[in-house]
């Protein structure tokens, strides 16, 4: 099964957060699973973290340098991805969040989340 995590699952499994919930790890660590990262959360978490959020505790350089020590495969936006936003109904306005639902339908792929706004798009969108 292809799993595209979003930002925030992404990084709480790098980083082994207790915030991961036992669903989410149980997803992730599945032998069935591959796992992958979009080039939009190595964008959202180098814009986030240079803005000193607290919730982006690492660079991107670095995080997607862990990301690629864990074994995930990294996902490309690719033309159809950033059109496919413009199918998506207004239910949530973060860019990159809409970025990841439109790709996780495109591919398609299930797409990870703890956002329950996010898992209204599609019953391809887990929430954990």
């Amino acid at each position: 099964m292809n799993l595209l995590l979003d930002t925030h699952v992404a990084l709480w499994a790098i980083t082994d957060s207790p915030r991961l919930t036992t669903r989410a790890r149980e997803l992730i660590s599945s032998p069935r699973a591959t796992i992958w990262i979009s080039a939009a959360t190595i964008w959202e978490i180098t814009i986030k973290h240079g803005l000193h959020r607290g919730d982006m505790p690492v660079p991107g350089h670095d995080a997607l340098r862990y990301f690629r020590e864990s074994g995930y495969r990294l996902l490309a936006i690719e033309p159809e991805h950033a059109a496919a936003v413009a199918d998506l109904p207004p239910h949530h306005q973060d860019p990159f969040d809409r970025m990841l639902v439109a790709q996780a339908l495109t591919e398609p792929m299930r797409l990870v989340t703890h956002d329950d706004l996010m898992a209204r798009y599609s019953d391809l969108i887990i929430a954990v």
